[in-house]
């Protein structure tokens, strides 16, 4: 075959390649991506950002939005999609980076300030470290920006109040970031549009900032668990202020009195110093002098709850903070759940959450799909799109879904459940038939209970390392559903089968919440799969109902299963029992899979008999001494393995590493 003609090899380059030679004669947006594609998802490739790639639409790259020629890009056309002229026009402009929970681990890179048109950056609950760039505050456009959940450290720039004009929200929740918070370089600022600053759970200290009280537009302040000192002032002029948390600070002596009349409680200033007082608060000042032998009492009687009390003070904080969440939350989701009708709605309808804004009714409709799995409950296909993408759908079995107005609120809760461990719901169709499809993203991976047990050519080794790193992101993202939303999700089908592990091992967790979807006698249907493969709790043999305990039970048979190498359930296998024989034989070690036993030198200096220890305890017949799961993650973190270097490395290299895009 002929070798292209120089202007045709031209093109190519320019279409589909972003070497620093070419890349130069594309928009300014792209140049800029391809700098800061590599700074946020760190020393591994990012399966979201992945699609950040020329061979990808542009409106399919994951988590960005567009304007071209001053109008949003939407991909709900295929001309659009096709048209990969749209990288080189030059009024393409980035409008938003939306990127909540999909394991970017690296650092913010000082580039995002120079798109000249990005309103939003939102980066939640993702491994973010490192500092926060001087430059990001002099962003031309920024108006709202979400770091919450990182591990951003180091302090807020005196440049942190240059965007004040033009920001609307503002988070930095359950960071590491410490000092003061820096005055507006301006005096008397007023932020005029500013209507949330949250810049709870860091290491703030200093006095309250009092340049805030002058954001009159505000209606969500939350500066709780720092290291703030000295009195509340007034936020009397706060006129539109809803939503406040002072808690878990050093706060001291009297609050105003304009809190008399305000409709915020004690749990706002919860965990300040004693000296804290004044409505709704105790009353300063007031009460008799107490005796040597009544104090000593009270001493006593303080000492003995401090316990219960600390549990109950964060049990509250976190209450609220999940019901403050929850609420903006679903104003989002009123929106998302607005389903896309087909034409006289014969089609049926379509909501789309997250991530799934490109897919349209007629996508779904087109798809060519081919069976992956068959259960009781529904059938698991892979579907190809028109555009050559491809969705996974679940179809519930006729007849197994609770009645549409019962399974909204479901469906809802389980799209909006975003962590890098689970496999997150995009859309959900319901035709006019009856007919239900959850639509996941399709991802390549295979099983964990495939990985464990085929011994097919190409299976790579599991040492562990890689098995710890499997468990400890299936307990995160268990975790994250007990207790991630207002209302906990109880996954109700934890099992091998049910987690896609990827070439980097990281494990994502799929089927959970379903059995919500289901009336009660398929939902009992799916607790005897459960029964029959070795993952059922003792207690569900008398109520049918899951729990957070049983779920924590379940996954300490998989974490068994991890560490042993062996099929729970099969002929009749009780691993618990194995490992009780095993303790009273003396022959522990050998309960150990080889696999998981090679390069280690010390079972117990590399956590493996904890691991073994801790599985146990998940596995206690009586569910009020198994441990939670953040107890669980807590454990599997402080226990890590010595040699970790196998967690970076896939099973085959990706082209895509090394390069731009």
């Amino acid at each position: 075959m002929a070798s292209p003609s120089p202007p045709l090899l031209l093109l190519l380059l320019l279409l589909f390649t972003f070497s620093f030679s070419s890349i130069s004669s594309l928009s300014d947006p792209l140049l800029l991506l391809s700098k800061i594609k590599p700074a946020l998802q760190g020393p591994s490739p990012n399966l979201q950002l992945s699609t950040w790639n020329s061979s990808t639409p542009l409106c399919l790259w994951r988590g960005l939005s567009w304007s071209l020629s001053g109008a949003e890009l939407r991909c709900n056309d295929s001309t659009v999609r096709a048209n990969l002229t749209l990288y080189s026009d030059p009024s393409l402009q980035l409008l938003s980076i939306r990127l909540p929970a999909v394991a970017l681990s690296g650092h913010l890179p000082a580039e995002l300030s120079t798109f000249s048109s990005l309103g939003s950056l939102l980066l939640p609950s993702n491994s973010l470290s490192g500092p926060l760039p001087l430059d990001l505050f002099n962003s031309p456009s920024l108006s709202d920006l979400d770091l919450s959940s990182n591990s951003i450290n180091g302090s807020f720039p005196t440049s942190l109040w240059n965007l004040c004009d033009r920001l609307v929200s503002l988070r930095f929740h359950h960071n590491s970031i410490s000092g003061a918070v820096p005055d507006p370089a301006i005096p008397n600022t007023p932020c005029s549009l500013l209507q949330t600053v949250d810049f709870g759970s860091n290491n703030l200290d200093g006095g309250f900032p009092q340049f805030l009280t002058g954001f009159q537009n505000l209606q969500e302040l939350d500066l709780s668990a720092n290291n703030f000192s000295g009195q509340i002032p007034s936020l009397a002029s706060l006129k539109n202020l809803q939503s406040l948390n002072l808690s878990h600070n050093n706060f001291s002596g009297a609050l105003p009195d304009s809190f008399r009349t305000s409709n915020f409680s004690a749990e706002d200033f919860t965990g300040n110093s004693p000296e804290l007082c004044g409505a709704p608060l105790k009353q300063c000042g007031s009460g008799s002098r107490l005796s040597s032998g009544a104090i000593a009492g009270i001493v006593i009687g303080l000492m003995a709850g401090a316990v219960l009390l600390a549990s109950v003070s964060i049990g509250l904080v976190q209450g609220r903070k999940r019901r403050n969440r929850t609420k903006r939350d679903d104003e989002e989701m009123d929106m998302e759940m607005e389903m896309e009708e087909g034409e006289n709605g014969a089609e049926g309808k379509l909501a789309v959450f997250q991530g799934g804004e490109h897919l349209t009714l007629e996508d779904v409709l087109n798809a060519t799909g081919q069976v992956m799995e068959k259960t009781s409950y529904g059938t698991v296909y892979k579907a190809k799109l028109s555009d050559g993408g491809a969705i996974a759908l679940r179809l519930l079995r006729e007849g197994s879904c609770k009645d549409p107005s019962a399974c909204s609120p479901v469906i809802r809760q389980l799209g909006r459940a975003r962590h890098e461990n689970l496999v997150p719901l995009r859309a959900y169709y319901q035709g006019k038939r009856g007919e239900k499809l959850l639509i996941y993203d399709y991802l390549p991976s295979r099983t964990l209970h495939d990985l464990l047990h085929e011994s097919r050519a190409g299976r790579p080794l599991l040492n562990w390392s890689r098995r710890h790193k499997i468990a400890l992101g299936i307990a995160r993202g268990l975790a994250y559903l007990h207790t991630g939303q207002e209302t906990p999700i109880i996954h109700g089908n934890v099992r091998s089968k049910n987690v896609l592990v990827d070439e980097f091992f990281v494990p994502r967790l799929t089927e959970f919440g379903i059995d919500k979807l289901m009336v009660p006698a398929v939902a009992d249907e799916m607790v005897s799969v459960a029964k029959v493969d070795g993952y059922k709790a003792p207690e569900l043999q008398k109520m049918k109902k899951c729990s957070p305990r049983t779920d924590v039970y379940a996954f300490g048979i998989l974490l068994l299963e991890l560490l042993m190498g062996k099929k729970p359930g099969k002929d009749g296998r009780d691993l618990p029992a194995l490992v009780k024989v095993a303790v009273l034989e003396e022959t522990t070690m050998d309960v150990f899979d080889v696999e998981v036993l090679k390069g280690i030198r010390s079972p117990a200096e590399d956590g493996l008999v904890h691991a073994l220890r801790l599985a146990m305890g998940c596995c206690a017949p009586v569910a009020s001494v198994r441990p939670d799961m953040h107890e669980v993650v807590k454990q599997l973190e402080e226990n890590r393995p010595r040699n970790r270097s196998a967690l970076y490395s896939p099973v085959d290299t990706r082209s895509e590493i090394g390069t731009p895009f």
